[in-house]
């Protein structure tokens, strides 16, 4: 399955942070659904501060660009991703028009296989 990671901030304003965080805790259904029907079989976003890291695992043939455009296309979705963007800020090293910026994997354990043990 194709992993993929992206980073986004947020404002730097501790009741916003707080509010999000609660939301995403308890995220619509039809959010995960959306997510599952365009073949995002894993997701997890962690939080240092007002920096946002996302790594998904998907279907093969994923394309976070195209698939993500059917995902917004359903109206309750899109709603999601309307209010969510109020507490979100592109990452300072966004390039033009990204919002949740891809990262490049510099590393992964499953580069290097194990060593003989013996």
């Amino acid at each position: 399955m194709p992993l993929f990671a992206q980073a986004l901030d947020l404002v730097d304003e501790p009741e916003a942070v707080d509010e999000y965080v609660r939301m995403h805790r308890e995220v619509w259904p039809e959010v995960t659904d959306g997510l599952r029907r365009i073949g995002i079989r894993r997701m997890h976003i962690f939080r240092g501060g007002t920096r946002l890291f996302m790594v998904a695992e998907a279907d093969e043939g994923f394309d976070p660009a195209r698939d993500y455009q059917a995902y917004a296309e359903d109206p309750r979705t899109r709603a999601w991703d309307e209010l969510m963007r109020r507490f979100q800020r592109p990452a300072p090293f966004a390039g033009p028009g990204e919002w949740w910026t891809p990262l490049e994997a510099v590393f992964d354990l499953d580069w290097f296989p194990p060593r003989d043990a013996r």
